[in-house]
């Protein structure tokens, strides 16, 4: 199977474009106001409305402990078609978000700092679409560039998909990647020069480094 690759942050349309060019499976989207890589809704659809349609990939929005109706606002407002949950959502508020949009993806974040943190993955499991594990800080919930303990996560194999974000960046991606095997993994800060402004030449590298150890045999999922 494929590695996804998801680039998280996105706030302009030329960096967005261009990373959808070079492979990026899915852009990620802060919809969390007052943050730094915060864009609006209209920002969004001005990024999406240029990506090139020859390598489609998924919209993701990621909020922070919105409300369904705000979501189901920014999706439609935005033009997006998966939702990022990384707050303290509970599986009901899951289920009512996939009521109200049964056609939208819907991922989970967790952050994880111990083993006993890997116990929500099971909760929300059967509520959504696919996880995301990214590295806990106290008082950031992501983009942080912290990484997380990856040989805790060696026997993690969840009923869904997971993507693998924290502190990944091209010089350390496979590091983790000979460590845990996600169906997908995430980068924000690992490949940019200052919150939201990221940097093509480090993304570019990334799928290089992703492609030639493909051509290696080197093992990045399973």
């Amino acid at each position: 199977m494929e590695l996804g690759v998801k680039i998280c942050g996105i706030t302009k349309p030329e960096q967005g474009r261009a990373i959808a060019s070079l492979g990026a499976t899915a852009l990620g989207f802060i919809c969390v106001p007052n943050t730094p890589r915060y864009v609006s809704p209209q920002q969004i659809r001005a990024i999406v409305e240029q990506l090139p349609d020859e390598t489609p990939c998924d919209r993701v929005g990621v909020f922070l402990n919105a409300s369904v109706e705000d979501i189901c606002q920014t999706v439609e407002n935005a033009n997006l078609n998966c939702v990022q949950l990384h707050g303290s959502e509970s599986t009901r508020f899951c289920d009512d978000l996939r009521v109200a949009f049964p056609d939208v993806k819907l991922i989970k974040a967790l952050r994880i700092r111990s083993i006993a943190d890997l116990n929500q993955a099971s909760i929300y499991e059967p509520w959504v679409d696919a996880l995301l594990l990214d590295a806990y800080h106290p008082d950031q919930a992501g983009g942080t560039g912290r990484t997380i303990d990856w040989a805790m996560l060696k026997q993690f194999r969840p009923h869904c998909p997971w993507f693998l974000a924290g502190g990944l960046n091209p010089h350390n991606v496979l590091d983790a990647l000979n460590l845990v095997s996600p169906d997908g993994i995430d980068l924000s800060s690992g490949v940019e020069t200052a919150p939201g402004d990221k940097n093509l030449r480090q993304v570019a590298q990334l799928f290089q480094t992703l492609k030639d150890s493909k051509h290696e045999n080197t093992t990045i999922c399973d």
